[in-house]
């Protein structure tokens, strides 16, 4: 579950943050704020679900107030995050009776227009890089009868047009295929840029051949490499962290876009230690403690 999160997460402009207005925010909530603070989700907006099912306003006031406390213990801006309250059963259960119904039809329906409204008003419109290399990672693959197969995801930056040759990088031998089609949410189109969710068709390539976690880019604009090196800050228990120690020869889990691989650190330096003594600092390059700034 929480590669998935993180896979989603860590593409989005901003986020909807949805809690229960009738039973507050859970520990899994917390878990959403903190996993979208450390992948760098920038803005989120709030809904208050099961707002039929909170009888007192007040309880519903007292909720709101619990979750902007949460949202500032992990630094979002608790006091400035819209918060819209409502039901989203209530309000699909109208559209479902009613798939043209116009906004001041049915109170609840209002209440995810209002929703959308805050979002489009606080979650600002990001800058994209279309005039990059073009970079895609593969979220999913599909296999069309007659057509062949799509690699499906997000485009990170660049633009990519039908008939334009594409790598395919990552997990396995490069691959070099040209894109015979390209659609998004059941459209066809001539082209696509960074921040859509497009699926791409690609010649010659079976389904064997692409998984998630690869990335399609344009010919000779990224190499894959199996070694780097990195400044890294060991998150305490407090953050959501680690709960002890960890030596050379450790081996994480490495979440990069929208995969994860078993890496293994073969060596590191202290940059800042958490709790420097003449004890920590003797085995400082064996050993990295929660709160320490390391270099791997």
């Amino acid at each position: 579950y929480v590669k998935n999160m993180i896979t989603g997460a860590a593409q989005m402009d901003g986020a909807i943050l949805v809690v229960s207005g009738a039973d507050g925010p859970m520990p899994q909530t917390k878990e959403h704020i903190l996993l979208a603070k450390q992948v760098g989700v920038p803005n989120m907006v709030v809904f208050l679900n099961k707002e039929d099912q909170v009888d007192d306003a007040e309880l519903l006031e007292l909720v709101e107030l619990e979750v902007r406390e949460t949202l500032d213990k992990y630094e979002f801006p608790g006091d400035e995050i819209p918060i819209v309250s409502g039901s989203a059963l209530l309000a699909l259960e109208a559209l479902v009776e009613n798939p043209k119904i116009q906004r001041g039809d049915n109170k609840w329906v209002d209440k995810i227009f209002d929703l959308m409204d805050k979002v489009d008003e606080y979650i600002p419109t990001p800058d994209r890089e279309t005039d990059k290399p073009f970079l895609l990672a593969v979220e999913d693959v599909l296999s069309i009868t007659g057509r062949g197969t799509v690699a499906t995801g997000r485009v990170e930056r660049g633009t990519l047009k039908v008939g334009e040759n594409v790598e395919l990088i990552g997990l396995k031998d490069t691959k070099a295929t040209v894109v015979t089609g390209l659609e998004m949410f059941k459209k066809t189109l001539d082209e696509t840029m960074a921040g859509d969710n497009v699926g791409v068709l690609l010649r010659g390539i079976q389904k064997k051949d692409v998984e998630r976690g690869m990335v399609l880019a344009k010919p000779g604009s990224i190499t894959p490499h199996t070694k780097f090196e990195a400044q890294v800050y060991v998150l305490t228990k407090e953050e959501g962290g680690r709960h002890s120690p960890f030596l050379v020869g450790y081996q994480p889990q490495f979440f990069i876009r929208t995969t994860d691989v078993t890496g293994k650190i073969v060596s590191f330096t202290h940059i800042q230690m958490k709790n420097p003594s003449s004890v920590a600092e003797e085995h400082s390059n064996k050993m990295a403690m929660p709160g320490d700034r390391i270099e791997v």
